[in-house]
């Protein structure tokens, strides 16, 4: 059985192998359109679930109000929509030529002005995202700053979920399974997104590599500063809630970020991007199905003891 510090440093070096592996995608595995978006939606699916049956409920049980929990999920989707907005983090293969129901041609006309376009298979957190950042030649900093950001707050997911659910001898003593597994899975679709776009603006193989690297370190250091800084404060319990009711609007942010957009304007493959939805979901309820996942919440305060008055003497009536 591992323990939580333990526990946390396998987890950090096992992102890191993903997220450095994601970079190496392009030269790889032809990613596809359409193996990219089964990707996306099982691992969205994979985040949604374990944001509402993992995350939120935990947050609860540490922070016992519902309305400050509920606040805590409002304040995390609200701030990683704005680093979507700000950064436009999310062009998952945009830079790809996508093979699709084997449509070649370029996607140089202009979205905007024809959302319905059959043949539009570009994956659309902004139409015109991709081209935008990869015609500028360091139009991946600013990809590589909001999702260093994005991966920060992973960190923060993953340490909080250790903490959290360490306390309940969790199955195998691997506490946070399901938040490790939601993020080791995300990160490759991260790293792949920068290294394509630096592939697309001329960068070498060496660059993209120490890009990679040195993005694929931002989830372990956020990991670690909110582990081993939330336990300097004496309120910890409360601080853990927090950071786990801010980590469930964040992977809530982050998976309806990835799925809507497909849902709002593609028609193609939607059985099978559903099905890999459900499997995704399907995952995380089987985690949070396994032993050690408690999640009742304490009262505040010590409730009355409850007095059998059949075995207590003059007992009024």
């Amino acid at each position: 059985m591992f323990v939580p510090e333990s526990l946390l440093a396998v987890y950090c070096v096992l992102i890191i192998t993903a997220s450095v592996s994601g970079g190496w995608l392009p030269s790889l595995v032809r990613m596809t359109h359409l193996r990219t978006q089964l990707l996306m939606s099982f691992v969205a699916g994979l985040m949604l679930g374990i944001a509402m049956l993992h995350l939120l409920p935990h947050s609860l049980h540490k922070i016992s109000s519902a309305s400050q929990a509920g606040g805590g999920v409002l304040v995390g989707i609200i701030t990683m929509f704005i680093l979507l907005r700000a950064f436009h983090t999310h062009v998952h293969g945009h830079g790809e030529s996508h093979d699709h129901h084997h449509h070649a041609h370029e996607h140089d006309h202009d979205h905007s002005k024809d959302h319905k376009h059959p043949n539009d298979h570009s994956h659309p957190h902004s139409h015109t995202n991709a081209k935008r950042v990869s015609s500028k030649p360091l139009g991946w900093l600013g990809m590589l700053f909001g999702l260093g950001l994005h991966t920060l707050m992973d960190g923060v997911a993953l340490a909080a979920s250790i903490a959290a659910e360490s306390q309940h001898s969790p199955w195998l003593g691997l506490a946070g399974l399901g938040t490790f597994l939601a993020v080791a899975l995300h990160k490759p679709l991260d790293a792949f997104a920068i290294t394509s776009v630096m592939s697309k603006g001329g960068w070498t193989s060496a660059q993209r590599t120490m890009v990679n690297l040195t993005f694929s370190m931002a989830c372990p250091i956020g990991a670690i500063a909110f582990y081993f800084g939330a336990t300097q404060f004496a309120n910890t319990e409360a601080l853990l809630g927090w950071g786990l009711a801010l980590s469930a609007g964040f992977f809530i942010c982050i998976s309806l970020s990835d799925l809507l957009p497909e849902v709002a304007f593609h028609d193609h493959d939607r059985l099978k991007l559903t099905t890999a939805l459900l499997l995704g979901v399907a995952l995380a309820v089987g985690i949070e199905s396994l032993p050690g996942h408690n999640h009742s919440i304490t009262p505040l305060g010590q409730p009355a003891p409850i007095v059998d008055s059949s075995n207590v003497p003059n007992a009024n009536p």
